[in-house]
């Protein structure tokens, strides 16, 4: 079917586009993943041509027919998921409190649309293993990394850490996309070589009433239970900037819903690609149950981070090449309508951001919702890009970052990043838009090519908006 064909097209370009930057992980574009408590697992570390084959199998999925019988499913077969998704209703407390905003509020008046004397940027990963001294500290406490993120005190340093080595506007919670299946009581592990696993995945749409609790069960209180350790660390991260007198804004982030089913029911992110889409379905019914309670724990958990000290969020659609459009638009999409349009009623200063990866077809649908910024990633146009999303929102992204890993002929140098960064600049424009990678930094990266960039997006935006007055 001509549908299926172009849903294939699209993945095969997508993924054929990311061969080189798998050995980031499914996860590469965020902080290295955590656990609750330490167990024994170890970083994934795989080859450049075993990435080339888990991309290869991966295409291979999409070609022979793998996920056609989930594209061709029709809108009959899970009619009303959107509608039970959209009639979701929420445990308000009277009131909510979110922090002031810090002294250095560049980040926050970009993606408010506020005219700012220069472009902002963070980075996906900013913090981990491309740092000198985050592979010090593992070595001086003993701990691997995910013994590390089982203390806060050592994800607050984690944290800490890219903030004083570069002027990035942001820092971000060193933290995992799973800690919510965690949370629900699905074991999530990372032993190596395989990426980011659920031993036992959902075996049966049975499971989502004998293995998840219940919705009625999700509530503020069990995010504060469940998830004590992520919002202490939230709280100690702030209090440490402070005594470092580090101004600028803390992003609290989470998957999104589709993502985090993705992985309960796959227990991959390298093979059985193609059972997330299959529950869409064979079990549309079960699926859209299973998306209300990760909707509404993820909108707690996101709420409780700004309670606890974060300035901004981020929503991560990490899985978003995994599924087609029509399914996106039946399934995930009403899922993160909810989450921007309860989060933006509690949190009306907040800025909210969301990044659909490897899934840019919806970020025209994203931005008429109640997110403030749309990520890019590296498939994006950049000179139609704005004019995808409108005037109503910023952008986010997209920079490559295999510019920023030295090449063994010299052709990657500070001069480079700065000509590189200032075309990004010119093509996206200084205002309203926050830079960042279209993928996260994996840890190849040249740490003097990083600030290079830090200070070429600062200095050049700054000469770019003085030349327009």
């Amino acid at each position: 079917p001509t549908k299926l064909s172009n849903f294939t097209v699209n993945k095969m370009k997508f993924f054929v586009s990311q061969v080189f930057l798998l050995s980031l992980a499914v996860d590469a574009f965020m902080p290295v993943a955590s656990t609750k408590r330490p167990q024994n697992h170890f970083a994934v570390q795989v080859s450049s041509e075993e990435d080339l084959e888990m991309t290869r199998q991966v295409i291979a999925q999409f070609n022979d027919g793998g996920s056609s019988s989930a594209t061709e499913s029709s809108s009959t077969e899970s009619s009303g998921s959107d509608n039970k998704i959209s009639s979701l209703t929420f445990d308000r407390k009277d009131s909510y409190s979110s922090p002031p905003r810090p002294e250095n509020d560049l980040m926050i008046r970009a993606a408010l649309g506020e005219t700012v004397e220069k472009t902002p940027l963070w980075l996906f990963r900013q913090a981990g293993r491309h740092l000198p001294e985050y592979q010090a500290y593992k070595e001086e406490t003993g701990r691997n990394f995910v013994e590390l993120l089982a203390f806060p005190e050592s994800v607050a340093e984690c944290t800490l850490q890219p903030l004083r080595r570069y002027e990035v506007d942001a820092a971000i919670l060193f933290s995992d996309i799973l800690v919510i299946a965690e949370a629900l009581g699905i074991e999530v592990t990372m032993p190596g070589g395989v990426g980011i696993q659920v031993p036992e995945p959902l075996a049966s749409p049975d499971q989502v009433a004998t293995r998840i609790p219940s919705i009625d069960a999700i509530s503020e209180d069990f995010v504060k239970d469940k998830l004590a350790h992520v919002l202490e660390s939230v709280r100690l991260i702030r209090k440490k900037m402070d005594e470092e007198k580090m101004t600028i804004p803390l992003i609290g982030f989470s998957a999104a819903p589709w993502t985090l089913l993705f992985y309960m029911v796959g227990g991959s992110s390298k093979k059985n690609n193609e059972i997330g889409m299959q529950w869409l379905k064979d079990h549309p019914e079960e699926s859209t149950t299973l998306l209300q309670i990760l909707t509404k724990v993820v909108v707690e958990y996101m709420s409780a981070q700004v309670e606890n000290g974060a300035h901004m969020l981020q929503v991560f659609e990490a899985m978003g090449m995994m599924i087609d459009e029509e399914n996106f638009d039946k399934f995930a999409l009403p899922c993160l309508e909810e989450i921007s349009k309860e989060l933006k009623s509690r949190f009306p200063d907040v800025p909210l951001m969301a990044f659909s990866r490897g899934a840019s077809f919806a970020n025209a649908k994203l931005a008429e919702l109640d997110y403030d910024v749309i990520t890019i990633d590296g498939s994006v146009d950049r000179d139609s890009a704005r004019q995808v999303i409108g005037d109503n929102v910023a952008l986010q992204g997209n920079y490559d970052p295999r510019e920023l890993i030295e090449a063994e002929d010299g052709s990657k140098t500070p001069e480079t990043v700065r000509q590189t960064a200032r075309e990004m600049l010119e093509a996206l424009g200084p205002q309203k838009l926050i830079a960042n990678l279209g993928e996260g930094l994996g840890g190849k990266e040249s740490p003097a090519l990083v600030k290079a960039f830090v200070d070429a997006i600062h200095e050049e935006s700054a000469a770019i908006i003085k030349e327009a007055q």
